[in-house]
């Protein structure tokens, strides 16, 4: 795949400030009592997902009495809604970087670099510290939804893809909302399951490594080989950069 003009960072924005969510006064110890709470929840979720998790699963990982969670989030889905919340902020970024690609007149290069902005801040989310387990949540709940999922879905995440699904339409302009509104969940499957999946090691015999950022590359021109061979996309298939 050919360099971006303006390429995704390696990083992502440290994570988001914590909003003053919670009832009552605010008291000296609530901020890190709050993000505890907010960073245990995180894990759980991620890890076991939404039912396997009960409050006082949060409270011991957060390491605080079980009555604060309720005090500072109320009930368990409006909890995990806050985590979201949370996000919000690098949810904005990556529609900011699409709006940006979007400046590219060349639909060749354009088709290459919205994919690159889709793909690449995920993975390095990922691989971040203080984003794994937010991106293992998320990546748990878009690939097996819940109703408790579906509202943050379509608060956070759906208009982001109504987005992506317009910037792709722009670079194959006889293809339908609907021919491309599948190939963005094809696109959103292979991403997802890059993340989450660790069966890869195996049928490698220990080749792979599960989520491994050298392989972003070959999950790229993938994804351009269908995007192109579906869509009468604009490009030919584009080659691993060499490392």
């Amino acid at each position: 795949m050919a360099p971006s003009s303006d390429p995704t960072p390696a990083e992502p924005s440290p994570r988001p400030k914590r909003p003053a969510s919670g009832r009552g006064a605010p008291r000296e110890d609530q901020p890190d009592r709050r993000t505890n709470i907010l960073l245990a929840a995180e894990k759980l979720f991620a890890l076991r997902g939404y039912h396997a998790v009960s409050i006082r699963d949060i409270a011991a990982e957060a390491g605080v009495p079980l009555a604060l969670v309720g005090y500072y989030f109320g009930a368990k889905h409006e909890l995990y809604h806050a985590i979201f919340e949370t996000w919000s902020p690098a949810i904005a970024g990556r529609r900011q970087a699409l709006d940006a690609v979007m400046q590219e007149p060349d639909l060749a290069l354009r088709l290459e670099r919205i994919v690159d902005t889709f793909v690449s801040p995920l993975i390095a989310l990922h691989q971040h510290p203080e984003g794994q387990y937010y991106a293992l949540m998320a990546a748990r709940d878009l690939a097996a939804p819940t109703e408790e999922s579906e509202r943050s879905n379509r608060e956070f995440f759906d208009p982001l893809a109504h987005a992506f699904i317009d910037a792709l339409m722009s670079t194959a302009p006889g293809a339908s909302r609907g021919q491309v509104a599948w190939c963005y969940q094809f696109m959103l499957g292979a991403l997802l399951h890059f993340l989450s999946d660790r069966r890869v090691e195996r049928l490698s015999r220990g080749e792979n490594r599960a989520a491994d950022p050298a392989a972003k590359e070959r999950l790229l021109v993938f994804l351009l080989g269908g995007f192109r061979a579906v869509l009468g996309a604009p490009g030919s298939p584009s080659r691993p950069r060499k490392r």
